[in-house]
């Protein structure tokens, strides 16, 4: 799994365990629904940090907590 992946997954996550769709999402964190979209379906491979921020900001989480899983932790490295 790559980053791109995990941060997908974590975002899916957290969306459900909150009971929010990705508009909603979106609309909480102040970014275009498109920037999630893009996100959930693959096309973005590198969301930027700031966009992460933002999306805790709306799941109301820190960044910490968002990175904090055993499948950011366990991650290959991605330079061989």
């Amino acid at each position: 799994m790559n980053v791109a992946q995990a941060t997908k997954e974590r975002i899916e996550e957290l969306a459900n365990k909150k009971g929010i769709n990705f508009c909603k999402l979106a609309t909480v964190s102040g970014i275009p629904y498109t920037t999630i979209k893009s996100i959930i379906y693959g096309q973005s491979n590198n969301p930027g940090i700031s966009t992460i921020k933002k999306i805790c900001d709306g799941l109301e989480i820190s960044i910490t907590d968002f990175f904090d899983t055993a499948t950011f932790r366990n991650l290959e490295q991605e330079i061989k």
